[in-house]
């Protein structure tokens, strides 16, 4: 059996989790493991997540209500230990600065186009590939 990476997905908005999946795939690129999606409405709900480990990379959202995934990328760098790379979902290619800040390791502009979002993501998969290995 070939392993699997699991994604964890931050948005308040299940429409955003949804496009999220289905840009993704069951496998973002053919030289990364198939994804298993772990989807959180909120921002306890992704702390609570990333405490039980297993997450391979978080998506998470910058205009989530009521703590945008900027806040929480920020958060998470912060407080927890060998933290997944996070790639964060922004509102306007302007908000790359506050990406920047929030110490993200990618970001993509919303709505999400399949092919930016796909390659992002397999990057930051390969990279935990290799340090993980």
């Amino acid at each position: 059996m070939q392993p699997t990476a699991t994604v964890l997905v931050y948005s308040d908005d299940s429409t955003t989790r949804e496009q999220v999946r289905l840009a993704a795939g069951h496998r973002p690129a053919p030289d990364v493991p198939r994804v298993e999606f772990l989807e959180c409405a909120t921002p306890d709900a992704v702390l609570r997540e990333l405490a039980k480990g297993g997450i391979d990379v978080c998506v998470l959202d910058g205009e989530a209500v009521p703590m945008g995934g900027m806040g929480v990328c920020r958060q998470i760098k912060d407080e927890v230990f060998n933290c997944p790379p996070v790639l964060v979902l922004m509102g306007r290619p302007q908000d790359a600065w506050l990406a920047t800040w929030s110490r993200a390791d990618a970001a993509v502009t919303l709505p999400v186009d399949p092919v930016e979002f796909a390659s992002a993501l397999a990057s930051l998969l390969r990279q935990r590939r290799l340090v993980g290995a």
